[in-house]
């Protein structure tokens, strides 16, 4: 029997919804409008003059439909009162529903807690209204994580917000409980908690990483597990996605069969398992996406199950969208979308040409991934900023413990709701799965080329996508017959093992490189050959590698932290790693304590303090501690004193003068102009990763030639701010950022300064 072919009808209508929405929220007003209104005119004209047939009409429909509600959705939000007291920084009384987890995300000046709400009730100005629309929470430390469906009461201040809510809330006192959660979203609790009791004991990697893999619940994953998860490709495993649904759906049917349900039961059996994994797993927009595509997928197991899935895809992206047109703009409903329809349209011709000469469980096995992967690389790529080299045989190989991980966790988390050990001796083999999956990771992150750096331009993204779109009909030829695709298979892993050389890096005469370490600092000053001084070592340890690597330094007489802040000392064993290392210095404020602990263990004793006017010499390096002078105290109220504290260095490399700023405040910086009248440089490191507080006189009157900025790509904070980015190059600086440039060397020339970017 011949299989039924793909419904692209379906597919068009719901790639109609998304472009509708896409008008509607990328596009100003009045220029969506306009869109939506051509498109309209144009297949109008089309089908009266049957330039083409009626079947556009469908997407058109969708279209107009989905551009319609976002519009809707953003003109009731932008007009709210919420909005419009927001703009002028009003102090109310609101009623909020709390409708997500709470998070912990760092601040400028602490952490902060973060969650997303809908306000039922404002009252400020003279007024009370009853809403119901939707705002993010940014609280203090001190405010309590209450559960995700709570109702509260608090007294805040609202700030006027860019995103797709009406405003920012922040609480000015404690919350008041109005009404505690629904027995529904109890219950749900108590299904994760009993997920990570049933593993509290395992190893600190798997007990974190079964709940991830049940119900998405990452949020106390390591970092740099998470980093290995994204070079390798299996980012996806780490939040709730259609494979979970799948999985934990196909189990429980499974489970139905054998106690004899049939017929229509076993659909009913099937609502009630996707209904409570998206109340288990939190039912926000993400968690309906998720279940939305695993749906698809599990239409896809059945009879014909390409033609109802491609239906079932079409179908789910117009619902969704139609409930939540920010999905569109949305990277994880972007990369859901394309991997089902990669696995729906790709996979299947790519499995019966791998089917000719190997096993048929080999070639599903490898056509699956391959087919999602090709079809998800421009996206991740304009995300990450690389292309993965190992995802598909890293998800080939994790593949096989997935399922017992996912499954034995959840049952284990419901057996132990019933009685404790049972549930943890089920759990167990979910554990060592959990174990495996890891392993895989972290060995494939670990091969020298995991993953090649990408250009996120318009250009390079072209490139990418053009060559994605060629391996569509070119797959299937080279998968057929052996030689092609095991010579394919055999240059990949060449390529993969074996570490390329990157061409003219480091230039020729580098005296300075700003690592790109993400939002953080890591300078590296070249002493000699093949030895460096290191100026901070950023956030994360492969990264501050990875970039010693690529400048080839394996001795560093000296470590400068110029504070103890995490984006500054927890990349520190990067730089121990398989180098000789002589002296670490740091401040005399030893705050914060988990950073100030954090270099203590990797040193093995306290660092040594960078004392104020010291001169010293480290091969070409000649370096001057000018900052903290003593005595001199705190900050202006409101700075940081950490970051007021940061050591401050004024450099010459082979006649080049840098100022190494760390990420000292305005107070700091105006001290700084008084101690050091007339000071010229010409290398300015931004201060604060271009923070908006500076005393923009001081550094405009530096005389760089040029302005480093280190900083990791659509951090939360706003760095850098552009009137300081419009300042110095008003003063004459050409400013370089690591976030669009990567690592950035500056080169010694004849006559002055060069900087050549990587990127």
């Amino acid at each position: 029997m011949v299989p039924a072919p793909p419904d692209l009808r379906a597919l068009a209508v719901g790639l109609g919804a998304w472009c509708g929405a896409l008008l509607a929220l990328v596009l100003p007003g009045m220029a969506a409008v306009a869109s939506v209104l051509l498109v309209v005119a144009l297949v109008g004209i089309g089908v009266r003059r049957r330039w083409w047939g009626p079947a556009w009409l469908g997407p058109l429909a969708a279209l107009v439909a989905v551009a319609g509600v976002a519009a809707l959705q953003q003109a009731v939000v932008s007009t709210s009162p919420v909005a419009a007291l927001a703009q002028r920084g009003a102090v109310v009384e609101v009623r909020l529903d709390l409708t997500s987890d709470t998070r912990v995300v760092p601040g400028q000046y602490g952490d902060l807690r973060v969650v997303q709400a809908r306000v039922q009730r404002l009252e400020g100005r003279g007024s009370a209204w009853s809403l119901d629309v939707p705002v993010v929470v940014m609280a203090a430390e001190d405010w309590p994580r209450l559960p995700l469906g709570t109702v509260v009461d608090t007294s805040a201040r609202l700030v006027a917000s860019d995103d797709d809510v009406a405003a920012l809330v922040r609480p000015l006192g404690d919350p008041r409980v109005v009404r505690p959660p629904s027995g529904w979203w109890d219950g749900a609790a108590a299904v994760r908690a009993s997920v990570r009791s049933v593993v509290a004991g395992r190893d600190a990697d798997a007990r974190e990483l079964v709940p991830a893999l049940v119900v998405g619940d990452d949020g106390g994953l390591a970092p740099d597990l998470a980093d290995d998860f994204r070079t390798t490709g299996l980012t996806h495993l780490l939040a709730v996605s259609g494979t979970n649904l799948t999985l934990v759906v196909g189990f429980l049917l499974v489970l139905g069969r054998w106690a004899g349900v049939r017929g229509r039961w076993l659909h009913v059996l099937a609502a009630a398992g996707i209904v409570g994994f998206v109340m288990t797993a939190r039912a926000e927009p993400s968690v309906v996406r998720a279940a939305a595509m695993g749906t698809v997928a599990l239409l896809g197991l059945g009879r014909n199950g390409r033609s109802r899935g491609t239906r079932g895809l079409g179908v789910a992206v117009l619902g969704l969208l139609l409930l939540w047109p920010r999905l569109a703009v949305s990277a994880g409903f972007a990369l859901s979308a394309l991997a089902t329809a990669g696995i729906l349209l790709l996979a299947p011709g790519w499995r019966d040409a791998l089917a000719r000469w190997t096993p048929r469980w080999v070639a599903e096995a490898v056509a699956v991934p391959l087919a999602a992967q090709v079809a998800c690389t421009p996206v991740v790529a304009a995300l990450s900023g690389q292309v993965s080299l190992v995802a598909v045989g890293a998800n080939l190989l994790a593949a096989p413990a997935v399922a017992p991980a996912t499954v034995l966790g959840l049952a284990g988390g419901l057996l132990a709701l019933l009685w404790h050990p049972t549930g943890t001796v089920v759990a167990a083999p979910a554990a060592w799965s959990a174990q495996w999956i890891i392993a895989v990771a972290r060995t494939g992150a670990a091969v020298p080329t995991a993953a090649v750096a990408w250009g996120t331009g318009p250009v390079a993204l072209a490139g990418l996508t053009l060559a994605c779109v060629l391996a569509v009909p070119l797959a299937p030829r080279l998968l057929r017959r052996p030689g092609s695709a095991l010579a394919c298979t055999g240059l990949l892993v060449a390529v993969v093992v074996v570490r390329p050389p990157s061409p003219g890096w480091p230039p020729e005469g580098w005296v300075l490189v700003a690592c790109d370490v993400g939002q953080g600092d890591g300078l590296v000053l070249r002493a000699a050959p093949r030895t460096a001084v290191v100026v901070d070592a950023g956030p994360d340890p492969e990264a501050m590698d990875s970039c010693l690597d690529r400048l080839g330094v394996r001795a560093v007489p000296l470590v400068v932290l110029t504070h103890f802040h995490a984006d500054h000392v927890d990349g520190l064993d990067g730089v121990l790693e398989g180098r000789e290392v002589g002296r670490v210095e740091s401040t005399s404020l030893l705050e914060p304590a988990g950073g100030v602990r954090l270099v203590g263990e990797a040193v093995g004793a306290a660092p040594d303090v960078a004392a104020y006017g010291t001169t010293r010499q480290v091969g070409d390096v000649r370096m001057q501690v000018v900052w903290p002078r003593p005595g001199a105290g705190p900050g202006a109220a409101g700075e940081s004193a950490p970051n007021d504290a940061s050591v401050v260095l004024l450099a010459q490399v082979r006649g080049v003068r840098v100022l190494l700023t760390g990420d000292v405040e305005p107070s700091v910086q105006a001290a700084l102009a008084r101690d050091l009248p007339g000071l010229a440089v010409d290398v300015l490191k931004v201060p604060h990763h271009g923070s908006r507080h500076q005393d923009l006189d001081w550094l405009s009157s530096l005389g760089a030639r040029a302005a480093l900025v280190s900083v990791g790509a659509d951090n939360d904070y706003g760095h850098p701010s552009p009137d300081l980015l419009t300042a110095l190059t008003a003063a004459g600086m050409q400013v370089w950022r690591t976030d669009l440039s990567g690592d950035v060397a500056v080169v010694a020339r004849e006559g002055g300064v060069g900087v050549v970017a990587r990127r």
